[in-house]
């Protein structure tokens, strides 16, 4: 599971207030069983037309699933009913999550009831993922002699950070709260991720604005400042960052203008995670390999009741999983190739027991084209070998592995390697298959193992290690949890 973070702004709003703007607010829905269902809401900007939203929507992302989204846009008026009035209602866009991680950044044009459009009205949606449950930067700001804008109180000051992008725009990352009538305020501690603040980059510019709240929407720009994350860190433990907060204008006019105020970092905590997304979303190429298992417990072939049984008429157990999860694999792998692995038969010329040979009978280049060249491989493959044993998947775990170290020297570093195992139940060299798994948790790969039939799959569940952490014979734990198992009979239908 992975977690990906959505920013949304909005142009061209239409106008419903008959005095100022209208005060836009998002709503996020999600597709459940045919409904839609409100996950969560932005925070609504008074009297603007182009909003950019502070709140960032996290919504978790099933790479296998197709996950529908709605965002609407309301008009609110302060009360709780967003969302409800027709009249209130600025438009909606339907999308769906892999549409926005694949793009990172999707613009579209709103739409009001029965699919006119609302006005020039475009609602724009950057994707980001956090890496991990944690790839997160801790941060909290004060400010002390910050200039006074008002006339008969302080000051109401906030904090916007944005991350300044290769093409000179700039992000949004975290607007504060409204400190009312101070001109030292101490803001609360906030939560980014690494990715959202400086896209995991140390020396990205950042620049931190410091505005006077007003209820119209025309803030009073107090100063800015401009930083980088490698100088933010240098507030960890007890030491403090500060910055002089400049505004330009006053810079020229004033001779003795020193600056309208510091900002402070009082501390930064950092968290390091890198997950499956990242790979995806640093332009990394899954290379996908697919293991059978030609073991005799299958069954005769020839024999209806085998689980290698060709039908002419309806694919197999072993096609039909293979066919499910290659086609949700095939769409991030680009070269569409597929490696297509066996083990446990006996294989021409001499028949001797191989437990890592390529189903194309070419040791050389064992990729075929496509799930379709997987599955016409593997038929031309079943009358020529022998079904045998024992079920050792070691082997193949470590072939596989071998080519994603070699990856992973290279200075590229650009595959991630997905290795399917289909078998029909128990391993026979489980020591052996537990020492690989733990190894390969260090490389850029994960397995997937797919139970076909209706054997006792008690030990695939074992090296899931959904019930307590992997560890290899020795009792060293995998770095992370690479094996998912998936009993085919479960999820068939």
């Amino acid at each position: 599971l992975s977690k990906v973070e959505l920013r949304v702004s909005c142009k061209h709003l239409l106008d419903r207030d008959t005095l100022n703007k209208s005060d836009p607010c998002v709503l996020l829905l999600m597709q459940s069983q045919g409904q839609w269902m409100e996950v969560d809401r932005s925070e609504v900007i008074k009297s603007n037309l182009n909003p950019v939203f502070a709140k960032i929507f996290t919504v978790d992302y099933y790479f296998e699933e197709v996950q529908k989204l709605r965002f609407e846009v309301y008009d609110s008026h302060g009360h709780a009913g967003v969302g409800t009035h027709d009249d209130d209602f600025l438009g909606g866009m339907e999308c769906t999550v892999g549409q926005i991680v694949a793009q990172k950044r999707v613009t579209k044009p709103l739409f009001l009831k029965y699919g006119k459009f609302a006005g020039k009205s475009t609602i724009t949606i950057i994707s980001e993922e956090i890496s991990g449950n944690n790839g997160y930067v801790e941060l909290a700001f004060r400010a002390k002699k910050l200039d006074d804008k008002d006339l008969f109180s302080k000051s109401d000051p906030f904090l916007e950070i944005y991350r300044i992008d290769d093409d000179r725009s700039e992000q949004l990352v975290y607007r504060t709260e409204v400190v009312k009538n101070n001109l030292s305020p101490v803001w609360e501690p906030f939560k980014v991720s690494l990715n959202s603040l400086c896209s995991c980059e140390e020396k990205r510019k950042l620049r931190g604005v410091v505005w006077d709240y007003d209820s119209r929407g025309k803030h009073d720009f107090i100063g800015e400042f401009f930083t980088t994350f490698e100088e933010m860190q240098k507030a960890m433990g007890e030491n403090k960052v500060q910055w002089d907060c400049m505004n330009p204008k006053y810079k020229i006019k004033k001779r003795n203008y020193k600056n309208s105020g510091v900002v402070v970092l009082l501390d930064l905590k950092i968290h390091r995670v890198y997950s499956f997304l990242d790979y995806i979303m640093g332009g990394c190429q899954i290379h996908f390999t697919v293991a059978i298992d030609f073991t005799a417990s299958n069954g005769d072939p020839r024999n209806s009741c085998s689980l290698h049984y060709i039908n002419p008429y309806q694919p197999n157990e072993y096609l039909k999983a293979l066919v499910a999860v290659g086609e949700i694999c095939q769409d991030y792998d680009s070269d569409k190739k597929f490696s297509a692995l066996g083990f446990g038969a006996r294989i021409p010329p001499k028949y001797e027991v191989s437990h890592d040979f390529a189903i194309n009978f070419n040791p050389d280049n064992d990729e075929c084209e496509g799930i379709q060249g997987v599955v016409e491989s593997y038929q031309s493959c079943l009358p020529k070998i022998q079904l045998y044993g024992p079920t050792n998947v070691a082997p193949i775990i470590t072939k596989v592995a071998r080519v994603a170290a070699d990856e992973e020297r290279t200075k590229e570093a650009s595959q991630y390697f997905i290795l399917l195992i289909l078998t029909d139940g128990v391993v026979t060299d489980m020591a052996d298959t537990r020492e690989a798994i733990v190894r390969a948790s260090y490389l850029p790969m994960s397995i997937i193992i797919v139970g076909v039939g209706n054997a006792d799959f008690t030990d695939m569940q074992i090296l899931d290690g959904d019930d307590g952490v992997l560890r290899s014979p020795k009792g060293e734990p995998v770095l992370r949890d690479i094996v998912q198992f998936v009993p085919f009979r479960e999820f068939k239908n």
